[in-house]
């Protein structure tokens, strides 16, 4: 049953370890009852057979546990009109199921917005995705006349606000035998847009509220995505196991070194951000990628090279930027290729449809197709002698 007005209730999308362990750990703490919505029998069974779980936060100085309680979980499949209840009566809706799948996430909670009474507060949604403004692209999903007629359009933004948010926690693969705990570091940022809100936004600790989201998105998607995928791809290419193993080779180390100064130079020059308050920050997540106790298979965090590789993401986009201003982006462009190696991985579909495209396409297709470059941008004469090459050496 949906909860009373005077029970604070948030639905959450995607009921992994994000999901879990950050996400719903903040909104537990902040009061809410969390449902989660996810397409996983198994997981939603046994969140709604399990009354407690853990979050374990992994520091230097020691772990810290968290007892997580007051939540439901509903298979979105299966359930599709409980899910809209439940939407249609929350004061937030969250995700964190990736970007690929924000358009299928996204009838439903139009669906619940529409049917949501018209005294109630707006529905506060904030999308927790790696992905600048995914926020905005859900919102599109929702508001596509597919997903909302034309006359609920109307009366939509006066039943709903979103907001773009940037966050930042390293989760790393859980032990096999965890269950519904879920271990991940002590630090964490969870960086949100406040202007939408009007001035009342959802009480939700832990979120620092900004009005200007961009640098915060930029400074941890080129600093910490860029550097964990940099060492990853590295390390994967050199035969390394995880990334602690990675970063412990002194040439490796030295290209994320590389990759991170070139996204620095681009994000002092482009916000406000000070050359030292950047320099620790590299450092600190450079200590943060390498922490022994959250050890993580190069495959793992390096599946998905499609993504990676596109024109907003890590390596691309900011290397694109560079390349515009003339100014070096060679750690990049080391990097990109290290993706571009990342073929027929066991277990990753993109690698293995990445595998495909560089042996059946042109080097200039492969570049507008999936990094998302013009041929009038700089970069892209790089990144077609850098798939060239990649080419070359699959032939030998």
């Amino acid at each position: 049953m949906a909860s009373s007005n005077n029970n604070l209730k948030a639905v959450h999308f995607g009921a992994g370890n994000i999901g879990r362990g950050f996400v719903a750990c903040f909104l537990h703490n902040s009061g809410y009852e969390v449902v989660f919505a996810d397409v996983v029998a198994k997981t939603v069974d046994q969140l709604n057979e399990t009354k407690s779980y853990k979050v374990i936060e992994v520091g230097t100085e020691g772990t810290v546990e968290e007892v997580i309680t007051n939540y439901r979980a509903i298979n979105s499949t299966t359930h599709p009109d409980q899910l809209v209840d439940e939407i249609a009566t929350a004061d937030v809706v969250t995700c964190s199921v990736g970007p690929n799948i924000l358009k299928f996430i996204a009838p439903a909670i139009a669906k619940g917005i529409q049917k949501r009474s018209a005294d109630r507060a707006p529905l506060s949604v904030i999308a927790c995705e790696n992905m600048i403004n995914a926020t905005s692209a859900l919102a599109d999903h929702i508001k596509d006349p597919k997903n909302t007629p034309e006359e609920f359009l109307d009366t939509h933004n006066e039943r709903v606000r979103y907001a773009n948010s940037a966050i930042d926690r390293i989760v790393p693969a859980q032990d096999p035998d965890a269950g519904l705990n879920v271990k991940l570091e002590k630090f964490y940022e969870w960086v949100v847009e406040q202007l939408p809100f009007e001035g009342k936004h959802p009480a939700i600790e832990g979120i620092t509220w900004v009005d200007n989201l961009e640098p915060f998105i930029e400074r941890k998607l080129y600093t910490v995505n860029t550097g964990h995928a940099t060492a990853a791809y590295h390390g994967y290419n050199r035969k390394k196991r995880t990334v602690y193993d990675a970063l412990q080779d002194k040439d490796i180390l030295a290209e994320v070194k590389k990759a991170l100064e070139n996204t620095s130079e681009l994000i002092t020059s482009k916000h406000s951000t000070g050359k030292e308050e950047q320099a620790a920050y590299v450092k600190k997540i450079i200590s943060r990628i390498g922490n022994p106790h959250l050890e993580d298979a190069n495959e793992r965090v390096g599946r998905a090279p499609l993504r990676k590789l596109g024109r907003k993401e890590r390596f691309i986009g900011p290397a694109a930027d560079l390349a515009e201003m003339g100014k070096d982006c060679s750690g990049l462009l080391d990097a990109a290729e290290m993706a571009f190696r990342f073929q027929n991985v066991e277990g990753d579909d993109e690698s293995k449809e990445l595998a495909q495209i560089m042996a059946s396409k042109k080097p200039e297709e492969i570049v507008s197709e999936v990094c998302g470059l013009q041929k009038s941008e700089k970069l892209f004469p790089m990144v077609v002698d850098i798939v060239r090459k990649v080419q070359a050496d699959a032939e030998d």
